[in-house]
């Protein structure tokens, strides 16, 4: 299982958002009763939100969208669903975690980055205060973090591979479900919504 460390570099940095993901992957993981990264489509993930929470996901539970098991849903919920394949077992993670409490200077300082503030003072209070989040989402027990449901649910269907077809306006390939037809051609997306 990858550290958190290995988790940050692919993501890129560390953050409160990327510590989310990562504990709701290590549960998930463990709930599916897999230690391996899913090597095709043997676990899906469904997540409700497109925050980095979800490189996490990729990286320690192994699915991508290329593989065609990473399906997002875009309800801004922290709320993550893994399925295995085949047999519909399935366990439904939401965070559930409280921050602890902003003192009324860290709430000033927040509030001054947020409107642009990137003195040296700003800076170092928001990383101070990431800091100590990430610290606190990555200790905190599974109880306190996280609310875990075990359940069975409907697979997806598998990821389908679509043969291409030629854009007549830009020349591009584009999947044959996703084309449409402008003028009396074949046009990708962008293509047929041009004026």
């Amino acid at each position: 299982m990858k550290s958190f460390e290995q988790v940050a570099e692919f993501h890129g940095h560390s953050c409160p958002g990327l510590a989310f993901g990562y504990r709701v992957a290590l549960a998930g993981m463990r709930e599916m009763g897999s230690d391996s990264i899913s090597e095709d489509e043997e676990i899906v993930a469904i997540v409700e939100n497109d925050s980095c929470a979800v490189d996490a996901i990729q990286a320690i539970v192994g699915c991508t969208f290329g593989k065609g098991n990473l399906i997002f849903r875009d309800f801004g919920k922290q709320v993550y669903t893994f399925l295995k394949r085949p047999s519909g077992e399935a366990v439904r993670i939401s965070v559930d975690f409280r921050t602890p409490e902003e003192t009324g200077e860290e709430k000033e300082l927040w509030k001054r980055y947020s409107e642009g503030d990137r003195s040296e003072e700003v800076l170092r209070a928001v990383h101070d205060r990431k800091a100590k989040k990430m610290q606190a989402i990555l200790g905190a027990p599974d109880d306190e973090l996280m609310k875990i449901e075990k359940m069975r649910l409907e697979l997806p269907p598998e990821a389908k591979i679509y043969a291409s077809v030629r854009c007549g306006f830009c020349g591009e390939k584009v999947a044959e479900p996703k084309a449409r037809l402008r003028q009396g051609k074949i046009a990708c997306i962008p293509c047929f919504e041009r004026e």
